[in-house]
């Protein structure tokens, strides 16, 4: 039986906004799977970003469950789940979010600092990660010496810094043009592929999400759509 990363099950997030109620999840269910390639794709206001945050464990649901590793997070305090969060998933934002002050080297190391790694061993896997992202020339260079797709790789390797089970990247072609952002998502397919990482990719990009092997896509905060199915024709809808 496949491993699950995480599990969502029946989960509902709720803001309150003055004396108004926006249901940005309705009863939504997900699974990611250990090994798998996941696109969660929607247009803005969809709820994907939501979902994305509930998936990462960035945020915890007002109704339902979710599993990260078997555990429910529900029931963690934040100072426990940024923890188990920190050695489970990496992240990759659209914005890159590199320290401008720190060397390439530095942003990646920054992780590994927050989870107690010993100096040497956050050197040592700097390096390893520098390198596996193409960059070992790079790795004293401050992120304003560095392409835009350059900046996007070493947020990929900062991702991986503690080693996670899963890597959670939202929009991570979103500021790169189409050559650059094709390079991107075959780093990620790269790392699937040779070292076994869960990926799990948000986007409104059609393109990108034919790169996965499954596609759940959310309309109005509710999964309409999963699996190896053509999504093409929501995305249509909304744009």
């Amino acid at each position: 039986m496949t491993k699950k990363i995480v599990e969502v099950k029946n989960v509902w997030k709720i803001y309150k906004m003055g004396k108004t109620k926006v249901n940005a999840l309705r009863g939504i269910n997900v699974e990611v799977k250990k090994g798998e390639f996941l696109a969660i794709l929607g247009p803005s206001g969809s709820g994907k970003s939501t979902c994305m945050n509930i998936v990462g464990c960035l945020d915890t649901p007002t109704k339902g469950e979710v599993f990260l590793s078997g555990k429910n997070i529900a029931k963690m305090s934040e100072s426990d789940l940024a923890q188990v969060r920190g050695k489970k998933i990496g992240f990759i934002f659209q914005q890159f979010n590199l320290l401008p002050s720190l060397t390439a080297r530095e942003n990646v190391m920054l992780p590994m600092m927050f989870q107690g790694v010993p100096v040497e061993q956050r050197l040592k896997q700097s390096k390893k990660y520098l390198e596996l992202v193409d960059l070992a020339d790079r790795m004293n260079h401050t992120p304003n010496q560095l392409s835009g797709g350059q900046q996007q790789r070493v947020a990929i390797a900062r991702s991986l810094a503690n080693e996670p089970e899963m890597i959670l990247a939202d929009e991570p072609t979103g500021n790169l043009d189409s050559k650059t952002g094709k390079t991107v998502i075959e780093f990620l397919k790269k790392l699937r592929k040779e070292q076994g990482t869960t990926i799990v990719v948000i986007t409104h990009d059609e393109k990108i999400a034919k790169e996965a092997d499954r596609q759940v896509y959310i309309k109005d905060g509710m999964i309409v759509k999963s699996l190896q199915e053509d999504t093409s024709k929501y995305i249509q809808e909304e744009q």
